[in-house]
């Protein structure tokens, strides 16, 4: 039972209780002092919540019910039939508006929407009977009950709809209505006996019960007697109960007017993360580019911090807009190494712009319906931050370590930054989310929202299949376009066709990327998953193609040595070009393979020529509600996918602190 449920029936108690008092100190010379009913009563919780902000499950998708998360936000997820609720977590919640845990990753920028973590944050709500269907953060305004919304006197409980032989209060509720004509019920035939209620419903109640009395003793002069007897008994028998309710009433509304009182914003919700981390990486490797033989050189410990806020404003009991600002210092490349190294060593918390504070996401979510849920923006809107992760723990601040192992390379793919998507719900178990993002929707002369010749454009779906509490599946579909030959990844291969100065650095590619995920909760305590992504992209100022493939598969640990803590292994393929045949319009090769690993003969067909396999396996110990520290070992065997290159083995030590 949540402690919406709790105070539900506590309320619903309170009303009984208070009415049994009263018809005793009408009836008792013994009990003359008055129940002060009004002040023992809780407050609208339903009312208080639509308006204390933003639920953090409108952003994260956490789980598959995320749109989270790279977002750690993972759009917040829980989820299932819409109400106006934002968290994160599973396929039967309209991520967008209830989740995002999201890493908005470019190709060497991190950014993070941490959303995640914030449930704590918000009061729980009403249990849900079906194990799929997360609990609401917010009161949907259909079902909310309005201070104007009159009620009813009830003189039979069958025209209670909503009220059945099997509740426990059903023969409490008979017996008023029946014998006493004292239970009023809602215009739509409702009695709504599982929702907290306001003081103005109390007072309604109350005064049908007290002018029934009246008339009870205007009507008879002979009066029964042992009804009196059992209520003074019931009166007696939960006094001590009843003084409880009264202190934890006045303790809630003492708390509620000191959090109104230092709140931040009655509208806008402010939360955060901060992540430290301390990294390095093996001394001497050598690796190989174009005709050179090379030494890396970034092989110091160094120290990276970034740190995001967002927040969340309310603009209604269904719409809220989130704002994202990002900045970061620190970086495991530089100059010198970062065209050959910064895709396969880089780490997920790394966003380095010299602690410039710079915005990440700037859109606007509606809740359409009950089902459907958009988003629009110039920031922060791209696939990443609305398809549903599948990964529960995909986080840059509380996940894996590595770039890499943060999701799909395939859902980075096109560089996406501002436009618009929606989130469906089609069924329980079946979800769709859609993408239209621009790289650079706000500037015109490099393209705009539809791109042009110089911006990047991509639009893509996902489906999200949960065929079981336990198990859940996504496909992913994009279409690309980038004119300087790149995919957006960030991870492995993501350079496809060459761009030379010749031709002002472009190599317009139109991609078709696919990509499948899976996660399996084997037990509480161990989770199984992995993905696979290909892509296809055609050379649009010659002629050939470029295709990629990459994989990975997980095991995680939640839990493991404690509650919270969690531990990982992922295993897997970062994005290797497998083939590519691509030639210009002057019939000059354009061949990525060729230039790295072949040479730099760019006319050389065909794929790479060895595979690179990355292990990482990392522990994340949560410290304090707020604190968690991540050791983690990461090691890259046949980095640029080229078995003539030495293993790189990196360690680091990450420091998340959240609020």
């Amino acid at each position: 039972m949540t402690t919406y449920g709790r105070l539900g029936k506590t309320a619903s108690s309170a009303l009984i209780f208070a009415t049994l008092g009263c018809w005793v100190t009408s009836f008792s010379a013994a009990q003359a002092t008055p129940v002060e009913s009004s002040e023992q009563q809780p407050t609208d919780l339903a009312r208080r919540t639509e308006t204390s902000g933003v639920d953090p499950g409108l952003f994260l998708s956490t789980e598959t019910g995320r749109v989270n998360s790279p977002v750690e936000i993972a759009f917040p997820g829980t989820e299932a039939e819409i109400t106006t609720e934002l968290e994160v977590s599973t396929t039967s919640e309209v991520g967008m508006i209830t989740s995002t845990d999201s890493l908005i990753e470019s190709e060497d920028t991190f950014v993070e929407t941490q959303v995640q973590d914030l449930a704590q944050a918000l009061p729980e709500m009403e249990d849900s009977s079906d194990p799929t269907v997360p609990d609401p953060l917010f009161v949907d305004p259909l079902d909310a009950v309005e201070e104007s919304d009159p009620m009813g006197q009830v003189t039979n409980v069958s025209q209670l709809r909503d009220v059945s032989p099997g509740d426990w209060a059903y023969e409490a509720l008979r017996s008023l209505v029946e014998r006493y004509g004292c239970i009023a019920g809602y215009p739509d035939g409702t009695f709504r006996g599982n929702r907290a209620m306001t003081r103005y419903e109390f007072a309604a109640g109350l005064n049908a019960c007290m002018q029934q009395i009246e008339r009870l003793i205007a009507g008879r002069s002979d009066f029964p007697t042992g009804d009196l007897e059992t209520l003074r008994r019931l009166v007696l028998e939960f006094e001590a109960e009843i003084a409880t309710l009264g202190a934890r009433v006045d303790n809630l509304e003492d708390r509620t007017a000191f959090l109104e009182d230092n709140q931040f914003s009655t509208t806008t919700k402010l939360f955060g993360q901060a992540i430290f981390g301390v990294q390095g990486r093996s001394e001497d490797n050598e690796y190989e580019l174009a005709t050179n033989q090379l030494t890396d050189q970034d092989t110091n410990v160094t120290f990276i911090n970034n740190v995001q806020l967002s927040l969340f404003t309310q603009l209604s009991p269904r719409s809220l807009l989130l704002t994202s600002f990002q900045a970061g210092n620190g970086s495991t490349t530089t100059a010198a190494t970062r065209f050959a190294l910064s895709n396969y060593v880089s780490l997920g918390y790394e966003g380095d712009n010299d602690n410039d504070l710079e915005i990440t996401d700037l859109n606007y979510r509606q809740l359409i319906g009950r089902n459907v849920a958009v988003i629009v923006g110039p920031e922060g809107v791209n696939p990443v931050n609305v398809f549903r992760g599948v990964n529960r723990i995909e986080s840059a601040g509380s996940g894996p370590l590595s770039r890499f192992a943060q999701r799909n390379p395939v859902i980075n793919v096109g560089n996406g930054s501002g436009g618009i998507g929606f989130d469906w719900q089609i069924a329980t178990r079946l979800s769709l989310q859609g993408v239209y993002s621009a790289s650079t929707p706000a500037d015109t002369d490099n393209g705009g929202i539809f791109g042009g010749d110089s911006g990047e454009t991509s639009a893509g779906a996902q489906l999200v299949v949960s065929p079981t509490d336990n198990i859940d599946v996504s496909f992913q579909y994009i279409n690309a376009y980038s004119p300087f030959g790149r995919l957006g990844t960030g991870v492995g291969d993501d350079q496809v066709v060459i761009d030379l100065f010749d031709d002002n650095l472009r190599a317009p590619i139109n991609t078709n990327a696919f990509g499948a995920g899976l996660e399996w909760r084997v037990t509480p305590r161990i989770t199984f998953g992995g993905w696979a992504g290909y892509t296809d992209s055609d050379f649009e100022s010659g002629s050939g193609d470029v295709q990629t493939f990459n994989w990975m598969a997980f095991l995680n640990f939640p839990d493991l040595f404690g509650e919270g803590n969690m531990g990982g292994i992922y295993v897997g393929q970062p994005p290797k070009i497998t083939d590519s045949n691509v030639t210009d319009s002057q019939g000059m090769g354009r061949n990525f393979p060729g230039l790295i690993n072949e040479g730099g003969n760019l006319d050389d067909d065909g794929g790479q020529p060895d595979t690179t396999t990355h292990v990482e396996a990392f522990y994340r110990w949560q410290v304090a509600d707020n604190i968690s520290i991540t050791p983690g070992v990461i090691v890259i065997f046949n980095p640029l996918h080229n078995d003539d290159n030495d293993t790189i083995t990196i360690g680091a030590i990450r420091t998340t602190f959240t609020f």
